[in-house]
């Protein structure tokens, strides 16, 4: 039995959006999963009452953690993927943003499997986590670095992307260098990108770090660690 949230998240999304656009979201994502045709403001405007009603509330840990696997290995559109997303950020479950959902992250960023879903769960999910957990996390995103699987190593690479002057740099050096030939675009970007954030705490480190690295950058990660120096 699925919890009410679910179930109302899916009722108010299955009547709403535009198919035409539906259809350019789907070809522009590259999805194979289709979408109902919402744009990001009409899908937070959508959620916002359903996460917020009390009737709606998860007052178990538990119970959260199912609605939010409910909602994305369920999804029939990938809209309820943002839904689940949505969930497991909102402010009445701060409190369970520890290390013990990690490994529902972990999940749905394996399954998720693509930029739109990886990049929020890297910096607004697992970031934090890292932060204010960083002695047990640590060696988690730091294996990480090194999985099979792309979007895993991509999530170590930018998982600091907000954290500027409180940025491991030893980890960061972890989470790119076992990457450097990796020729992926979305790891490239990655590397360049993570680069690029932190020089705005520090461009010293990042053009010696670049000069370093040398031809083991490519010159995507170059371009975008040094774009804004």
């Amino acid at each position: 039995m699925t919890h009410p949230v679910v179930d109302a998240v899916r009722a108010t999304l299955a009547g709403a959006g535009d198919p035409q656009r539906a259809v350019a979201q789907q070809a522009y994502m590259k999805s194979s999963m289709p979408y109902r045709g919402l744009t990001s403001p009409e899908l937070k405007a959508l959620l916002r009452p359903i996460l917020a009603d009390p009737a709606y509330r998860i007052a178990e840990r538990d119970d959260w953690e199912r609605a939010v696997r409910d909602l994305w290995d369920g999804a029939t559109h990938r809209e309820e993927r943002y839904a689940a997303a949505a969930l497991t950020g909102h402010r009445a479950y701060v409190a369970w943003q520890d290390p013990a959902v990690v490994p529902l992250y972990r999940h749905l960023i394996v399954t998720g499997a693509w930029w739109d879903h990886v990049d929020e769960l890297a910096s607004n999910r697992i970031g934090p986590i890292l932060l204010s957990h960083n002695e047990i996390i640590t060696p988690i995103v730091r294996g990480w670095a090194t999985e099979d699987d792309l979007w895993l190593r991509r999530t170590a690479i930018i998982s600091q992307l907000t954290f500027k002057e409180q940025t491991d740099l030893a980890l960061l050096r972890e989470a790119i260098e076992p990457n450097l030939a990796d020729t992926s675009f979305w790891i490239r970007k990655a590397i360049g990108w993570a680069l690029r954030q932190y020089a705005r705490a520090d461009p010293d480190w990042v053009r010696a770090t670049v000069t370093e690295y040398g031809d083991q950058l490519s010159g995507l990660s170059r371009r975008e660690a040094l774009k804004h120096l």
